[in-house]
């Protein structure tokens, strides 16, 4: 891997983050009485996407805004010149990965996985699987007329501009309640989970922070992601543009495991290469599991949660493959796992895996609205770098830069710790782009101890471990879940 590419700068980053920035600013404040500084920054986000398709929509919507009086219209046009600068990013930064990882880039639509045109219906239900924002319920549940349901994307719509009026300064309890209504109704329609949730959770940690006139730290670029990509989920058309899912039928070799973990909820997400059996190119898919969770449910315990509802994760403890058999991918590369299609394959060493087939894996296009700097994860493996610095404060020089190592990533719930990744000679690790650097997330690293090779993986518990750090952490949380579940049925009994 060419680690100079990676540090050097990029062409036309800084002035696309900053035409973002001061938009991300208008909506601290708020549009119902816009100040000069405001409209500065309006017209700013118009001229960025002059000479494009947006250019005389965003054009028109920036001085309506700018002028106290945009409607819904002028917001959905605001809110994708945004969404449109930062997926330039996106593409301009997983293009120099490509480079710097000598990986041929990404492929899009045509054939599945098995190499057999498309099939399946494409009004048709979609299959039962995780999306980017939440869990979709499974394809068989009742789902409302299509008229209902436009008029709650509208209701969200209208609840989204109000918020752009007010400004995250002038939130309030009663502004920030009005979308329980909404989102109660939207949440039973599979089709409509996907919005919902992300209002949920959006209108959540809005109510967390009121009176928003108090604040004194306002999270500016999150916020306005968060209310960007809910107003474009609301449009209508937005929820079907996903494409058809397709099959793939093959052997999966796992290279690591990402944990994201909340007070309430966790998530794991297996990076894998596809090697499908029809032969053509291996293929960086990824097979993701969440679960809700007590806050008192940490560590290793977690798996506890995650376990029975991915099998895959057992794979990943044991080091070995899975084989798939038609098992519906979205164009994206998400596996929609359904375990009756997969079964136990042969040992698989992820570093062999790595070493053999990562450079040559194609990776499926990113949808459009799906294409932000933050979503950017992409396996690489690195050997023959030098570690400098702390355990926290960590870089890997290699071949002429320096990449950070986000070791604050790594998840308690398995061996790898940052010792290790400093004391390492190889490294599996997710590329990613945060703070405006490409940083890595160590996913399993290898030392030599004793003259011997010896590989550590972040997710070496995940499907249970003999470790006895492993089975202390997992005893700790059993006893803390039996205590919450009898506690559970006294309270049902009651």
């Amino acid at each position: 891997m060419r680690g100079d590419l990676l540090v050097e700068p990029v062409d036309g980053l800084d002035e696309v983050f900053a035409a973002v920035d001061a938009f991300d600013t208008v909506l601290v404040a708020g549009l119902l009485r816009p100040q000069p500084a405001q409209a500065a920054a309006l017209a700013g986000l118009a001229e960025a996407v002059a000479g494009t398709p947006l250019a005389d929509r965003v054009a028109e919507a920036s001085a309506r805004a700018a002028a106290g009086t945009a409607g819904e219209e002028h917001f959905v046009a605001l809110a994708a010149a945004r969404s449109a600068l930062l997926g330039s990013v996106h593409d301009a930064l997983t293009s120099r990965i490509d480079e710097a990882v000598g990986r041929t880039g990404t492929e899009g639509g045509g054939p599945d996985r098995t190499g057999a045109p498309h099939t399946a219906d494409p009004d048709g239900p979609v299959p039962d699987g995780p999306g980017p924002d939440g869990d979709a319920p499974s394809a068989a549940s009742p789902s409302p007329s299509p008229e209902y349901g436009a008029n709650l994307l509208g209701a969200a719509r209208a609840w989204l501009c109000d918020l752009a009026r007010r400004g995250w300064q002038g939130i309030d309890h009663e502004l920030v309640a009005g979308a329980v209504p909404v989102v109660s109704a939207m949440l039973p329609d599979p089709v409509l989970r996907r919005p919902a949730t992300l209002l949920d959770g959006f209108a959540a940690e809005l109510a967390a922070s009121c009176p928003g006139a108090t604040l004194e730290r306002v999270p500016v670029r999150r916020w306005a992601d968060l209310w960007a990509r809910g107003v474009l989920l609301t449009v209508p058309g937005a929820l079907s543009a996903a494409g058809v899912s397709s099959a793939a039928t093959g052997r999966l070799l796992p290279l690591g495991v990402d944990v994201s973990e909340h007070a309430t909820a966790v998530q794991a997400q297996v990076h894998a290469v596809f090697e499908p059996a029809g032969g053509g190119p291996p293929r960086l898919v990824r097979a993701g599991v969440s679960a809700p969770k007590p806050d008192t449910v940490v560590g290793a315990g977690l798996w506890q949660l995650l376990r029975p509802r991915l099998s895959l994760l057992g794979a990943v403890s044991e080091g070995r493959s899975m084989v798939l058999d038609a098992m519906p991918v979205t164009p994206e590369g998400d596996l929609l796992w359904d375990e009756g299609r997969a079964r136990p394959g042969e040992p698989a060493d992820a570093f062999a895996t790595a070493r053999v087939m990562l450079s040559a894996a194609v990776s499926d296009a990113v949808a459009p609205l799906d294409r932000h700097p933050v979503r950017i994860a992409v396996p690489v493996l690195l050997e023959g770098y030098a570690a400098h610095g702390t355990d926290d404060r960590l870089t890997f020089e290699v071949a002429g830069g320096r990449l950070a190592v986000d070791t604050d990533r790594v998840p308690a719930a398995g061996p790898l710790t940052p010792e290790a990744v400093a004391a390492s000679g190889a490294c599996l690790a997710l590329l990613r782009w945060d703070a405006g650097e490409f940083r890595l997330q160590p996913l399993a690293v290898e030392a030599t101890v004793r003259k011997k090779s010896v590989a550590v993986h972040a997710g070496a518990w995940a499907g249970g471990t003999t470790d006895k750090a492993g089975v202390r952490a997992e005893k700790a949380s059993t006893d803390a879940v039996a205590v919450l579940r009898e506690r559970a049925g006294r309270l049902l009994r009651k």
